[in-house]
């Protein structure tokens, strides 16, 4: 008899996992994979897919279970997944994260917000929808997002043995990381044990979401004459706030003294000045605020500030939140 709780038309058991990169997406995968068939005997598969190898790029990785006696032939990409996991919310208005969901499936998110706030950005209708705050726990234990997310995971798929799971951490780590060993199994344990659920049931004949292929805007058919860049590259609309993975620097604008140590390192000039007078009347620059669009939360600036202006901030993405930053901070035009 089957474990597998569900199954499509092919036999397999699908799960999808969508994040960005430097958040270990693409290793959760395999860990996941190699869970499945080594713990359980499960026939699986697993890849991941991405474009440039860098940190804040979009990266989907794609595991797939079968019963032993049924052989993964399909290596093509997850289109109608029965379980989706959300490593960063930033990537809501980059993809099209629940692209193809089951009416019944389950959609994992990694946030510290209220359900109803997650399902309006994720314009979900219905499902299952899991949220776990695996940032902060990764931040306690000093690992990483996705163990957290695989203990979740973990307690979605219910079909899988948890304990198989850690034998899989202590293999990858215990030769290269041994001391990461005992913090990334705390840490699948908590995500297993802190993820919360709700269930917005699902009227009779409610069709999934329907999945959509990205096409590429310019082909053989559609290309400008005379390769014509009807898109040229600008500093204006550049936005790097999906390169951030849950923290930004935060100003405290009255302990500030102005000595621009934070301009200095920051590598992508977020920080806004304005010129204005010192007490004696010398012409002075004087920072104003940060440009969060600009800010790819690499907080090299509150390293280098030698006063306590500057502070990691935990970031939250929603409208409601958005708001709320940009007429404390006014220069926070890239928060959403």
């Amino acid at each position: 008899m089957s474990i597998l709780p569900k199954r499509n038309d092919l036999g397999f058991f699908e799960i999808r996992l969508e994040s960005i990169g430097g958040l270990g997406a693409n290793l959760a995968g395999k860990m996941l994979a190699e869970a499945g068939v080594l713990g359980l005997g499960l026939n699986g598969s697993n890849f991941s897919s991405y474009g440039s190898e860098k940190k804040g790029s979009p990266v989907k990785s794609f595991i797939r279970f079968c019963d032993p006696d049924v052989e993964i032939r399909d290596h093509s990409p997850i289109e109608q997944p029965h379980i989706i996991g959300v490593f960063h919310e930033a990537l809501y208005k980059m993809v099209n994260v629940v692209s193809g969901l089951d009416a019944e499936g389950i959609v994992l998110v990694n946030s510290a917000r209220d359900f109803d706030g997650v399902k309006k950005d994720l314009k979900l209708e219905y499902g299952t929808l899991a949220i776990v705050d695996a940032l902060t726990i990764a931040v306690e234990e000093k690992t990483k997002v996705n163990t957290a997310m695989l203990g979740a995971l973990f307690r979605i798929c219910e079909f899988l043995d948890p304990e198989a799971m850690k034998n899989v951490i202590r293999k990858t780590f215990e030769k290269k990381y041994p001391h990461l060993v005992e913090p990334n199994i705390r840490t699948f344990e908590r995500g297993y044990n802190e993820v919360q659920f709700k269930i917005y049931d699902a009227p009779v004949g409610a069709e999934g979401k329907t999945f959509t292929r990205p096409l590429p805007l310019l082909g053989y058919f559609t290309q400008e004459i005379g390769g014509t860049i009807t898109a040229p590259a600008n500093s204006i609309l550049k936005d790097l706030s999906g390169s951030r993975q849950g923290f930004l620097p935060e100003l405290k604008i009255e302990k500030c003294i102005h000595c621009a140590s934070c301009d200095t390192v920051c590598p992508d000039f977020c920080f806004v000045w304005e010129k204005g007078q010192d007490k004696r009347g010398r012409e002075q620059m004087f920072l104003k605020g940060i440009d969060y669009q600009y800010c790819k939360g690499c907080l090299k600036c509150v390293e280098a500030c030698p006063t306590d202006a500057l502070g990691d901030l935990r970031e939250t993405i929603g409208y409601a939140e958005a708001n709320r930053v940009r007429q404390n901070f006014p220069y926070a035009a890239g928060r959403i």
